[in-house]
């Protein structure tokens, strides 16, 4: 009989928290019924009602709240550490997490009596409190100025809206003249389109929305995306919490370590069930009593754990490390933000080929869509061509840095749309 690697307390950072881990080991003990129920979300195209309600239940749509707010405004290792977690169930459950996490730090660059209003509107919200489409896309829609706001016109459609199904708020990119922006719109004042239709992440609720009329958003309610580093930059002096500690880049650092934690924590469930499923199925054409008795069974395995505890290694000490630059109060310098950047790139592909190693190694079994492990290796293939964190592109961003050429982008290379709105912003003036 095989056995696992237990999980264990001794190799915990010393930056993670009492309150993540508490969150954490919670998440870990609703591991089953996010695995159970994850087959039922790609049905639905969004989480099941089980799913959320559990991982609402637990605490995961609240990780990167303000103290003031009802937060815990959680570093980096925490996040990691629960986003992975999250994801050892079902990889849409695990993006999920990280947009509720990641966009509440964009919504919170938002007028203070915007935030409050917010807040105090979603006090029993169960889902994230705000997602986005089309946020930093070279794609965004049409506004125009009125008296006391803007108007987003009607017609206009937003792609890759995940978590949009839960969600009580929703960030897009409007154009109002040559400023370039993003208005926070309600539920009601959009349309979700049943146009989802993918081959991974099915549950994670990415669909188009639209504004099927003219919709009127007031003054609080709209930002200049010029702005947001400098806005980013500003949350040290509004909020409390290690995760606020950071600047712009850092924070931005968190949303690709957020991502490519949900590759790892889907790395580690393939793994579960491959161990799992060794026990007691035989090998096809060879003459041993189980998969796990079988020598190339064994080398595949030992090398695809060896490949998860690298990457595992990797993000946790990258998130170890960010978590050291807030308590600090130091910044990152952009050719550091793209270095730090590739490195969560590279474990996320080690992670996606482990994987396959795995379906590989157990063959025509791991096909059947009742079997999780078809589910983690589209649900990772389809994460790892996300274009914030495409493999070639980053290691590209990084590499001209490491050789001592300029950055492409005044800001961080996840959000293209920022260097736009800066751009044009310059040449308005």
């Amino acid at each position: 009989m095989t056995t696992a690697r237990k999980d264990s307390a001794i190799h915990e950072s010393p930056l993670s928290t009492e309150v993540g881990r508490k969150i954490r080991d919670k998440v870990r003990a609703l591991r089953p019924l996010i695995r159970e129920h994850a087959a039922e979300g790609e049905a639905l195209g969004c989480l099941p009602p089980a799913t959320l309600d559990a991982l609402a239940e637990a605490g995961v749509f609240n990780l990167s709240a303000p103290p003031a707010f009802g937060g815990p405004a959680l570093g980096a290792r925490d996040l990691a550490e629960i986003v992975a977690e999250v994801a050892r169930g079902d990889g849409s459950a695990g993006w999920t997490t990280m947009i509720a996490s990641g966009f509440a730090r964009v919504f919170l660059t938002f007028p203070d009596s915007t935030v409050a209003e917010v807040y105090a509107a979603t006090r029993d919200w169960r889902g994230p409190i705000v997602a986005s489409a089309s946020l930093f896309s070279e794609r965004i829609q049409r506004a125009r100025k009125v008296e006391g706001g803007y108007v987003v016109e009607a017609g206009g459609k937003w792609g890759f809206g995940s978590g949009c199904k839960h969600a009580a708020f929703l960030v897009v990119g409007v154009q109002v003249d040559d400023v370039r922006g993003m208005v926070l719109l309600e539920r009601g004042q959009y349309e979700i389109l049943d146009d989802w239709k993918v081959m991974g992440l099915s549950g994670s609720s990415s669909n188009s929305v639209t504004a099927p009329e003219d919709v009127f958003v007031p003054e609080g309610r709209f930002a200049d995306l010029a702005h947001l580093p400098d806005k980013l930059n500003g949350l040290r002096q509004r909020f409390s919490g290690l995760g606020y500690q950071l600047d712009g880049l850092g924070l931005m650092l968190i949303v690709a370590m957020e991502t490519m934690a949900i590759t790892l924590g889907m790395a580690q469930g393939a793994y579960d069930c491959f161990v799992e499923q060794t026990e007691n199925k035989k090998p096809f054409n060879l003459p041993y009593d189980t998969l796990a008795a079988t020598p190339s069974i064994q080398v595949a395995a030992g090398k695809a754990r060896a490949m998860i505890n690298a990457a595992q290694a990797l993000i946790f000490a990258r998130a170890d490390y960010i978590d050291r630059k807030a308590i600090a109060g130091e910044g990152f310098e952009p050719a550091e933000e793209a270095e730090i950047m590739m490195d969560f790139v590279h474990a996320g592909n080690v992670c996606g080929a482990a994987i396959d190693l795995i379906q590989l190694t157990l063959g025509s079994a791991t096909v059947s869509l009742k079997n999780p492990i078809q589910r983690f290796a589209r649900d990772t293939r389809v994460a790892l061509t996300h274009g914030s964190t495409r493999l070639d592109p980053s290691a590209e961003i990084s590499g001209r840095q490491q050789l001592g050429l300029p950055p492409f982008a005044a800001f961080a290379a996840a959000v293209p749309g920022v260097d736009k709105a800066q751009r044009q912003a310059s040449e308005a003036a």
